[in-house]
């Protein structure tokens, strides 16, 4: 054989040589993640979510501290003992035992309860929407694994393409129906494809290292068996007005409107009453003692907290209409969305299926040496594009999805909550 043709037998080790390296660069063992379906039946045991229920327990203690009663006070008086003249010693004391009870009156104690109770409702309503945010980085979390495990698929697929066509290319070559640049350029596709392959197992591993720590799994999660690319959208039609994120800013407003009326019963005197005996050593007599007491507004009248109060609720009425507003224009835009993304998936399914067919051809046609290097190169390249669009118009649709389910309030690919 000529000297010419001595760089192809070596390249076509080589290429043997980066598919055994391809097959040795997978796993030897997989850990399978569990379903999404599994992931979110155990999702409160997720830190979001329970950092939520911990502040929904603390606003509910609130509410129940908030109906209780102030305690009594208890006082004990003595008074002309231990002087001088007739007051010396203890004899012409005057000893005087008292309870005092603040009688809560205009309103105060109903206006704290219903405010704790605002403010416990304002809780449960968050702690909901941390759970369907806690769901929808879950889902996309567990979409974006799986379409990293996809892409390291196809790039090891392309890497089986490419030495392929690049075997065949050399066999063109040492019949000399092709130039040996032909070789060189298989050899180069070859090398990149490997470093695609390469740099697509680290994002497949960040990916499964990113879904195990969300996903708080005790062993690290290598493949996922279940798909959720693969699963439908679930939508559930609600009115804009009960998405939750508008329910969250309903029950703050009416929270910071239940903080106005606390702050205004503070404004009015606390009316304290008592009740006692005392006791005249003198005498060697007793007698009860009762009365009522009371500050006087002059200076302090709450004036400051009851504008600020006031100007809490302005603000938490602007956020409201903004959250209603948002939230039309955001679930109008969710819905466009997931119909754009479905209609995407169909188109890329097709795309595929056209690709794969026209690489089929155009390798019977280099085979035959009817087509050349390049046309087959390019429907490969058709056709790994098409695969990748496949898996990303997926993963569209799933975010396309979480944004819809977090409208509706419930988690993704799941029914109304």
């Amino acid at each position: 054989m000529p000297a010419s043709y001595r760089r192809p037998p070596r390249f076509a080790v080589g290429c043997a040589l980066a598919a055994l390296a391809a097959v040795l660069a997978s796993p030897a063992w997989a850990d399978p993640a569990p379903s999404f379906a599994e992931l979110l039946a155990r999702l409160d045991q997720t830190p979001l979510t329970l950092e939520a229920g911990a502040l929904l327990d603390a606003a509910e203690a609130r509410a129940r501290q908030a109906r209780v009663r102030p305690n009594p006070t208890l006082a004990l008086d003595a008074e002309n003992a231990f002087g001088s003249g007739p007051f010396s010693g203890y004899g012409n004391a005057e000893t005087t035992l008292s309870i005092t009870q603040d009688l809560e009156l205009w309103g105060r104690r109903t206006a704290r309860i219903n405010a704790a109770r605002a403010d416990a409702g304002t809780a449960s309503l968050r702690r909901d929407l941390a759970v369907v945010d806690a769901a929808g980085r879950l889902a996309l979390v567990y979409a974006e694994a799986e379409a990293a495990e996809r892409r390291a698929t196809l790039a090891e697929e392309n890497l089986s393409l490419t030495l392929a066509d690049a075997r065949a290319a050399l066999v063109l070559v040492e019949e000399g129906r092709e130039p040996l640049l032909r070789g060189i350029q298989g050899e180069s596709e070859a090398a990149a494809a490997r470093a695609g392959l390469d740099e697509a197992i680290a994002e497949r591993d960040a990916a499964f290292a990113r879904l195990t720590a969300v996903a708080m799994l005790a062993e690290p999660v290598t493949t996922i068996d279940v798909s959720l690319l693969d699963l439908a959208p679930a939508t559930a039609l609600s009115p804009t007005d009960q998405t939750l994120t508008v329910r969250v800013a309903e029950a703050e407003r009416s929270a910071a409107e239940s903080r106005i009326a606390v702050e205004r019963t503070r404004s009015r005197p606390d009316v304290s009453a008592s009740i006692g005996l005392r006791r005249y050593e003198a005498e060697d007599a007793t007698a009860l003692t009762f009365g009522l007491s009371l500050p006087l507004p002059l200076f302090d009248r709450n004036r400051g907290n009851i504008e600020a109060a006031q100007a809490d609720f302005r603000a938490a009425d602007a956020r409201l209409m903004t959250a209603r507003q948002e939230a039309q224009a955001d679930r109008a835009a969710a819905q466009a969305r997931l119909r754009a993304s479905v209609s995407r998936v169909n188109a890329a399914d097709a795309g595929v299926t056209s690709a794969e067919e026209a690489y089929r051809l155009s390798r019977i046609g280099f085979e035959a040496g009817r087509i050349s290097q390049l046309e087959l190169r390019a429907t490969r390249t058709a056709l790994v594009n098409a695969r990748t669009a496949a898996v990303d118009a997926r993963l569209a649709r799933v975010r396309a999805e979480i944004d819809l389910a977090r409208q509706d309030g419930r988690a993704p690919f799941q029914g109304a909550q």
